[in-house]
């Protein structure tokens, strides 16, 4: 058992949401790499033997940059908010196959009160939008094992993005519509900082990994990648 985030790095990333400017990071640098960025990385090392168990087709990368952990720089040339720094830690373990974070994945947010663990697809393109609705229109039975078995129930709620209207193109009266109507394809389980602090939380993420694997296998099975 081996403890990985520790209260320091949520007061860490506390006070970076109250101080959100430059020269406050800069003298806080340190407490960064040591209480968040370094404890992420050997958790994304450590975490490959278990998502290897669960499929050999996504990767635990620990690299400090291009790898599993996104950056903690925010990309501001188009927003109104302009931040520079996330208050929030995201890791993506993704399919082999995508270069991304719109792939099929294992996704874990890490914040002052709003951890959890996201499985499935996130703002697919247009056309592997097209290959999962077609998936739900034409096998819907498939689609209703993946998030109605037990376990994937018991820990999971799916939840997106969402069109207004039918997509052209499928029936409106089509008894999953408004699942056909989803933009993202993704399910998300709910943390406490408790769990994420605890020296059980490598096993305890992989467990939850394991039980929303149901939609990933869907997922890639809809748009013709391996599981």
């Amino acid at each position: 058992m081996k403890r990985y985030f520790t209260p320091a790095m949520f007061r860490f990333m506390r006070e970076l949401k109250a101080n959100n400017n430059r020269d406050w990071f800069s003298a806080n640098k340190g407490r960064y790499l040591a209480d968040l960025r370094d404890p992420a990385l050997a958790f994304i090392h450590d975490f490959g033997q278990h998502l290897d168990r669960i499929s050999p087709h996504f990767r635990a990368d620990p690299r400090a940059n291009g790898g599993s952990l996104f950056r903690i720089y925010r990309d501001v040339r188009f927003a109104k908010d302009k931040s520079p720094y996330k208050t929030h830690t995201g890791i993506y373990f993704k399919h082999l196959a995508g270069k991304d974070a719109h792939t099929p994945g294992f996704y874990l947010n890490l914040e002052p009160g709003r951890n959890w663990v996201g499985v499935g697809i996130w703002r697919p393109d247009g056309p592997t939008l097209k290959l999962l609705r077609t998936s739900v229109a034409e096998r819907p039975k498939q689609w209703l094992a993946a998030v109605g078995n037990k376990e994937f129930a018991a820990r999971f709620k799916v939840s997106g993005s969402s069109l207004k209207r039918p997509p052209r193109g499928y029936d409106p009266d089509h008894p999953l519509v408004d699942v056909l109507k989803l933009k993202d394809f993704t399910a998300i389980a709910p943390l406490t900082q408790k769990q994420v602090t605890g020296p059980n939380f490598l096993g305890e993420f992989a467990g939850v990994c394991q039980a929303g694997a149901s939609l990933v296998r869907w997922v890639c099975q809809a748009i013709r990648q391996p599981f």
